[in-house]
């Protein structure tokens, strides 16, 4: 018996350092965070960001709403055209505005910032398409929810600005899409794969 117990535990400790061993040259790499975008009714939108937007944006057209889920967070969007540009104002579940975006072009970022995010992008992968930008002001501590709205709608350059792209690149595994976001002076924030939109809960 005492000799059973023995064995056990070897095989255990052996076990634990074969493991040991594999995780420490086979390191585990965390699950791309994909996410779905579903458009919903005005109804199912948070109604503290129904009211915002209602106090705080005027002169809108083609207003959308929609609901966003990924595997870590649920987040809503309001999409809408404003002074011909297309802005998208993003909220968490409590209604609570997070972040405001508006879709740009290559020209609308400085030359330096560019050549930085573009860089990065070569050293990357041998071929790329940038297929959408998006300016991004996001809502950090002590910032004012007016304060935030009116730099996103007077579309300012502002130091605490990021870049959100959409990149199509091609990869040792295939054609594959990713979520880039670099700060306003084209550094490297985050990156994660992203999946195509899902249109088959689109309203029409």
């Amino acid at each position: 018996m005492i000799m059973k117990l023995v064995v056990s535990a070897t095989m255990k400790y052996r076990l634990f350092i074969f493991s040991a061993i594999f995780l420490w040259c086979f390191p585990v790499f965390a699950q791309p965070k994909y996410e779905r975008e579903f458009r919903i009714k005005k109804a199912e939108f948070p109604q503290e960001a129904i009211a915002l937007i209602k106090d705080e944006i005027q002169g809108v057209k083609r207003l959308r709403f929609y609901k966003e889920i990924d595997s870590i967070t649920i987040r809503f969007e309001a999409k809408f055209k404003k002074d011909r540009l297309f802005y998208s104002v993003e909220f968490n579940p409590e209604g609570e505005l997070q972040d405001v975006e508006i879709l740009i072009q290559e020209t609308d970022i400085p030359n330096d910032a560019f050549e930085s995010i573009s860089g990065n992008l070569k050293e990357t992968y041998s071929k790329f398409k940038i297929r959408k930008i998006h300016q991004q002001y996001p809502l950090t501590k002590g910032k004012e929810r007016k304060s935030l709205l009116k730099e996103a709608f007077q579309n300012l350059l502002l130091p605490s600005i990021n870049y959100k792209l959409i990149v199509s690149c091609k990869t040792n595994s295939g054609p594959k899409e990713f979520e880039y976001r670099f700060n306003a002076e084209g550094n490297f924030l985050s990156k994660r794969e992203s999946l195509p939109a899902n249109y088959d809960h689109i309203l029409y």
